[in-house]
């Protein structure tokens, strides 16, 4: 989610403002006790017992390397705002929720709400209609696209006034999108089908030359000379885009005159802060969108593997667990798993009851031993500016038996029972009173101790996770930085 706001923001050479303390599960003398309920404005926990309602607040240079974050571009939070603004502190929302009213008060009242030195900020809101309902929503429509489709600028203090000329009157083009089933956006394979079947249909529209129907070249200028843009993105995990990882880069096809450019439509904005409104984070792509070039693309992956991070303790923290971890196994690769429980249950996306879930692990892991035993080839993630971890594949691969590792928000003690009773080695029994006094009293929270998982998973040689989780989709993200090989990292 940060990852998306900061190229929105750099689009417009803008500062993102981010929430100063999002929620967690466990307590701390240090953060304020709240009802999560009350915090977020969900009745999920409403039922439940009140001791499992409550959630504390930490901030957010708990969560996340602000100083790292600030090196890619300057980012301020939610009570830095505040402050700037002149506003109360104890006006933000615990939800993070962006409060159009609070947030504007003027600090001083008898100066013109219209002063914008003077009187409240301004505000303009993206609503989240105009964001994707309906087009294909990427970062900027390039010039040599315009051209193509006829793109007019309109009037460039209006929302969303360009537009693209209408060509469907060309019986190429009409064939192909009927070919493409008439889809905004295609898989970059089923373009190349729907090609090979246009110059066969109709061999005169590609011209008179032999097709050269092997070359992605020659692909990508049919489909644009008929309407057709290839645009650049991530490949999500098991058919769908729960994960957010930046590891698989990928190409579709969308109809041009669906494309719609985030700095065409909104660059006209001058207003002091721009919020974009509800929910952008479901079935969407990495980013909230996609790139309309190869290079826009690698900038969003670097900001996200390099700089949307953790603080270097929790990466410390993990290289001691690795070890730990290798040395249980009398010094050999070891193998890991995310099982996510918790609200996963609840909607029906878990892997079954816990025990089910176990034995899936065990299967999958079993696979990624005889993967690790066996001679294959090694391809690493495409992740530029990446220090590969020459530490861990020299190690001898894991064997039939051997303890692993597992992340799960499971909290029933009977469930966590078996599964370190079936080969499980959870965060708590690698942890020592050394580790937790020198990592300080963040590792006391629940989330702080999943972003030490998260790092601990990545350096597992062979790792599985849940193809509806985001956790797992950071693992990859940290396996990747690592120098980890592709087929050692699965997601279902």
């Amino acid at each position: 989610m940060l990852a998306h706001v900061h190229m929105k923001c750099m689009s417009f050479d803008s500062l993102p403002i981010i929430p100063h303390s999002p929620a967690s599960s466990v307590c701390a003398d240090e953060a304020p006790m709240l009802n999560k309920g009350d915090m977020v404005g969900w009745d999920n926990w409403r039922e439940l017992p009140i001791e499992q309602q409550m959630g504390w607040q930490i901030p957010i240079q708990m969560m996340i390397n602000i100083t790292q974050l600030r090196r890619f571009q300057p980012v301020i939070t939610t009570a830095e705002y505040l402050k700037y603004a002149e506003l109360p502190s104890a006006l933000e929302t615990t939800s993070g929720y962006w409060n159009r009213s609070a947030y504007y008060q003027p600090p001083n009242p008898y100066v013109s709400h219209g002063d914008r030195t003077l009187g409240k900020p301004t505000l303009f809101v993206i609503e989240n209609a105009w964001y994707d309902s309906e087009v294909t929503r990427v970062d900027t429509v390039p010039d040599t696209m315009k051209e193509r489709g006829g793109w007019t600028a309109g009037n460039s203090s209006v929302v969303q006034a360009s537009r693209w000329e209408d060509r469907d009157s060309d019986t190429a083009q009409l064939l192909l999108k009927s070919l493409l089933l008439d889809k905004n956006v295609v898989e970059w394979e089923e373009a190349q089908s729907a090609v090979r079947d246009l110059v066969v249909q109709m061999p005169e529209s590609v011209g008179a030359a032999p097709p050269n129907l092997e070359s992605d070249e020659f692909i990508e200028e049919v489909l644009n000379q008929n309407g057709w843009e290839v645009l650049y993105t991530f490949q999500g995990a098991a058919g769908m885009d729960f994960v957010k990882h930046v590891v698989m880069p990928m190409r579709q096809v969308a109809q041009r005159t669906s494309i719609r450019g985030f700095i065409e439509d909104y660059r006209h904005v001058d207003a002091d802060v721009v919020v974009l409104a509800g929910e952008t984070h479901l079935y969407r792509k990495p980013g909230q969108m996609r790139f309309t070039t190869r290079s826009m693309r690698e900038l969003f992956q670097d900001l996200v593997v390099h700089h949307v991070v953790p603080l270097d303790k929790v990466y410390e923290l993990a290289r001691k667990l690795d070890f730990r971890m290798s040395a249980i196994n009398n010094g050999r690769q070891w193998m890991a798993s995310h099982i996510r429980r918790g609200d996963f249950v609840d909607v029906g996306w878990a892997w079954g009851n816990s025990h089910e879930g176990h034995q899936r692990v065990m299967q999958h892991l079993d696979e990624g031993r005889k993967l690790l035993q066996s001679e294959h080839r090694h391809t690493a993630y495409s992740i530029p500016g990446i220090t590969p971890d020459t530490s861990i594949p020299q190690r001898e691969p894991p064997a039939q038996g051997d303890k692993f590792f597992v992340a799960t928000d499971e909290s029933d003690p009977e469930k966590l029972a078996y599964f370190s009773e079936n080969g499980a080695v959870l965060f708590h029994d690698l942890v020592t009173f050394e580790d937790r006094h020198e990592f300080g009293w963040g590792v006391l929270f629940s989330d702080i101790i999943g972003l030490v998982e998260q790092a601990t998973l990545a350096r597992a040689s062979y790792f599985y996770g849940s193809a509806m989780s985001s956790f797992t989709g950071g693992v990859f993200n940290m396996r990747a930085v690592l120098g980890a090989e592709e087929v050692t990292g699965l997601a279902d």
